[in-house]
């Protein structure tokens, strides 16, 4: 055996036995004519000692170990004279009397340590060095317990976990697929899935009647925190359901993970916000709740007093920043110029403080008076010491959304956006469709299978634009960790959605005839919903990217810089699939 015990599980009680371990050399200290090894592996970190009097050859084998020596030893287990209340095992140590050099190491490219001294490309490039830290190990651990806890939730409700295929027909709708060319069928290509929403519905229609699948998914899309060219999905699907029955079973299944990986428990329903409200009042669709600062419309208070912002302004629109009257000018212009990046798009920002006394101060006091100031003060519910910025626009809802950013900024910067506080909601009642202004057509806001509300099926004909669909989302602290909706079951009704998004019935039946055709065969009444995997553990990990989730993830560019990828193919690969390649268009 290499090892009688793990590097973490030895304690006080074990005093006495004879141990062997094998592991990583974290790093070697010498003192006098002792030696002092810490061995690491994925279960932790023992101290080894090597002691001269006791043992000179062996001392003097000790230090010629290196950072990253692969090691066994055995030994004594004895206790601690100099404790370290800091590490499990920090209570005993090993007085060895065996070593032996497994494999050595050549000197990592940087510290393998939890605050190690490598930036992100460097650390990606070595990730399997990275994976060795221990805060990265802990997120896979995360990772590991949380799907454990998945299957373990969803086979306990009756689902089964069947995989669905990797190589597809490509879509037309959504994100770029990623192809894949086809070598026995030249000219010809597949499609890595962006999700299996077709192939889950045609399991509904077969009778599986609950699904799931810990699946990878692929979307060929510009990359951000929380996204990936490759991520896992928690992909689900439910027949003989209604809306609210798959929103209660996955709000059950996300308190199930809130207890059991968290240890909160949640006791209150989910808040259920119609994406009208969460636009109006959040200017976002899925709108961190750990703080307020809720939108106040205030073009009734301000338009028409002669400030030429506000008076030809679309929208106006205030937060109350509680308790942020001490800002500086300096701070506040720093929060204009935020707001005035392009990636933002507001043109300004106005400010109002209320005062000790009540009086409202204004960085545009010459076009109000203290009248109109105190109407906004009203408006806002503001206090004395409170601090109130407004944004407006000549478009509504990108006035919305920059206040968005507005409101997120000013609740990061009052430490309101706490990482262990939990906030949960469903947003429900989305559009059906939204307008494409480079497609210059109404496109599905989720996907063309999603179920219209049966109110709204008579406005498909008169006014497709109003039409809400049977959707929802789960959004926890800003960010969507899941969504789905009730899908479309019948045939006509499928048709007529593939027709006002622009189909042809020629391209509809070419596209998605196995489906449609499918529904010709009885298919039920059914929906789902899909979590981002990646999503969920971040957030429980209180990290601010899912990169640092994954083992080996991408860089912001799509690369693998630790394999390479992607890479060009050699000529002889590209004449078996019938490809040459042309060179791109300069921008």
């Amino acid at each position: 055996m290499y090892r009688t015990n793990t590097c973490g599980e030895l304690r006080l009680s074990d005093a006495g036995k004879d141990v062997t371990l094998a592991g990583w050399v974290q790093r070697v200290r010498k003192m006098g004519g002792m030696t002092f090894a810490d061995i690491r592996d994925r279960y932790g970190i023992t101290q080894v000692v090597f002691d001269n009097d006791h043992n000179a050859a062996l001392t003097e084998a000790a230090n010629k170990l290196g950072r990253e020596f692969v090691v066994q030893v055995t030994g004594k287990v004895q206790e601690r004279t100099s404790k370290n209340p800091k590490n499990p095992t920090g209570d005993i140590e090993i007085i060895a009397e065996e070593l032996k050099v497994l494999n050595p190491s050549e000197v990592p490219p940087f510290t393998i340590e939890d605050d190690t001294d490598g930036g992100d490309d460097l650390r990606m490039k070595y990730r399997y060095l990275d994976l060795r830290r221990n805060p990265v190990r802990r997120n896979l651990e995360l990772r590991h317990r949380m799907t454990m806890e998945v299957r373990r939730y969803l086979d306990s409700k009756g689902f089964l976990e069947i995989e669905t295929p990797m190589l597809v027909g490509s879509t037309p709708e959504g994100a770029r697929d990623f192809v894949v060319p086809s070598r026995m069928n030249p000219g010809q290509f597949y499609a890595l899935p962006q999700s299996p929403q077709t192939l889950k519905q045609l399991l509904m229609v077969s009778g599986i009647d609950r699904y799931f699948q810990i699946v990878k998914c692929f979307r060929d899309e510009d990359l951000r925190a929380d996204r990936q060219p490759e991520f896992t999905q928690i992909d689900c699907e439910m027949s003989f359901i209604e809306q609210d029955d798959v929103i209660n079973l996955f709000e059950g299944m996300a308190k199930h993970l809130f207890k059991e990986i968290r240890g909160i428990e949640i006791t209150e329903p989910f808040i259920r916000m119609p994406w009208a409200d969460a636009m109006k009042y959040y200017g976002s669709d899925k709108p961190d709740l750990r703080f307020d600062m809720r939108f106040v419309e205030l073009m009734d208070v301000l338009k028409g007093h002669g400030f030429s912002v506000f008076d030809n302004a679309a929208y106006i629109g205030g937060i109350n920043a509680k308790g942020a009257a001490g800002y500086t000018r300096k701070q506040l212009d720093a929060l204009t110029e935020y707001v005035k990046r392009p990636q933002i798009g507001a043109k300004g920002m106005v400010y109002a403080r209320v005062e000790a006394d009540g009086n409202v101060k204004s960085s545009v006091d010459k076009f109000y008076s203290q009248e109109v100031l105190q109407q906004l003060k009203a408006a806002m519910n503001a206090e004395p010491g409170d601090l109130i910025l407004i944004l407006s626009g000549d478009d509504v809802m990108r006035t919305r959304k920059q206040l968005c950013e507005l409101r997120l900024e000013m609740g990061r910067q009052l430490g309101l956006r706490d990482k262990d506080k939990f906030a949960c909601l469903w947003v429900v009642d989305f559009p059906m469709f939204e307008w494409s202004d480079e497609e210059q057509r109404l496109m599905a806001m989720h996907h063309p299978f999603t179920h219209p509300k049966d109110e709204d099926i008579p406005m498909l004909d008169t006014d497709p634009a109003s039409v809400r669909a049977d959707a929802y989302d789960m959004v926890i602290n800003g960010v969507e960790v899941g969504g789905g909706s009730i899908r479309i079951h019948d045939a006509a009704l499928q048709a007529k959605m593939f027709e006002i998004l622009g189909f042809t019935p020629e391209k509809a039946q070419e596209q998605f005839g196995f489906l449609m055709n499918a529904f010709k065969f009885g298919a039920p009444p059914h929906g789902g919903l899909a979590y981002g995997l990646d999503r969920w553990v971040s957030l429980f990990a209180g990290l601010d990217s899912i990169r640092d989730c994954i083992a080996f993830p991408k860089n912001n560019s799509g690369r693998d810089v630790m394999l390479d990828a992607p890479a060009h193919l050699d000529p002889k690969q590209l004449d078996e699939l019938c490809l040459a390649l042309v060179e791109p268009q300069k921008k």
